[in-house]
């Protein structure tokens, strides 16, 4: 798990998540939640750039601003994951490695970037599938969770990683990206979902397919055989389509709300320098996400 940071010195803790159309964000019920539950002082705020109107040009004034307020850390979603890096004063090895940024703690007047994406999916596919075979990988998809769960992946001892994306270019170069952080395993960009998933020991769905906006199935679950796991990121449903097919051929799945709350505890113990409850984090997100009817995508 990450290593906690210091916790700031103020009796109370003031947090945020940066992003665009992140209205529907679970996140501030995430840390709110926890913090109550320790005993900690600990208040969430969504900046939603399509609300507060900033752009990425101007995150650099932004996060000073932040800074200046008292805020003690703030979350970044999508579009500016990757816009933050180059601001930051010091970055962990991780995040360097991944050119994206989903953590920074204001410590007095520096900015430190983290990443617990990938920390996160880590954390919860080896909680629920770490005991399964795990070295030839299909990962389907290449957009933005890609990166971040094909670095776990590898990082956790994957030998062979074949992404297969619609988008030919962007699964190419998230290969030749990933392949050159791990040049001691196979890095490639299949031509087809079926060439990517045969002869693999298990499939990470990391496309929009499935979710609430993007119903459906993002490739055919014949391609699957019993002794495959399939883990999707989505969240939203918890349990999609690919899931649901899955498992009703034997394999062994790993829904997406694991990721969502294992990156938001290891954010939380960065703000807060406080180890959260992870299991009481994840029955909260599961009666949460069981109440609630999104009419949008939501970011984490």
């Amino acid at each position: 798990m990450t290593t906690p940071a210091e916790a700031p010195s103020r009796s109370s803790l003031l947090c945020g998540l940066i992003g665009s159309g992140i209205g529907a964000s679970r996140s501030p019920a995430m840390h709110e939640t926890e913090a109550k539950a320790l005993g900690l002082p600990l208040v969430y705020r969504i900046l939603d750039s399509e609300v507060v109107g900033f752009g990425a040009e101007d995150l650099g004034p932004f996060l000073m601003t932040m800074a200046a307020l008292g805020f003690d850390g703030t979350n970044v979603t999508h579009p500016f994951k990757q816009a933050v890096v180059p601001l930051m004063d010091e970055l962990s090895d991780a995040a360097a490695r991944l050119g994206a940024v989903n953590t920074v703690l204001l410590r007095e007047g520096r900015l430190i970037g983290d990443n617990t994406d990938w920390s996160g999916y880590r954390a919860s596919f080896l909680a629920a599938l770490g005991v399964l075979p795990r070295a030839r990988v299909a990962m389907v998809g290449a957009g933005g969770a890609a990166s971040a769960v094909g670095y776990a992946h590898l990082d956790i001892g994957a030998a062979r990683l074949a992404i297969f994306d619609p988008a030919t270019e962007r699964a190419e170069a998230l290969a030749q990206r990933l392949g050159a952080l791990f040049p001691e395993a196979e890095v490639i960009a299949a031509g087809s979902a079926a060439e990517a998933i045969s002869g693999t020991d298990g499939v990470v769905q990391c496309s929009p397919v499935g979710m609430e906006s993007h119903p459906g199935l993002p490739f055919d679950p014949a391609l699957l055989t019993r002794d495959m796991w399939v883990s999707d990121v989505i969240y939203f449903p918890l349990e999609t389509e690919l899931l649901k097919a899955a498992r009703s051929i034997g394999c062994a799945t790993l829904g997406g709300g694991g990721m969502a709350v294992m990156q938001a505890a290891h954010a939380f113990a960065r703000f807060t320098g406080r180890e959260p409850d992870v299991a009481r984090m994840l029955a909260d997100f599961a009666a949460a996400s069981a109440a609630a009817s999104p009419t949008r995508d939501t970011a984490i």
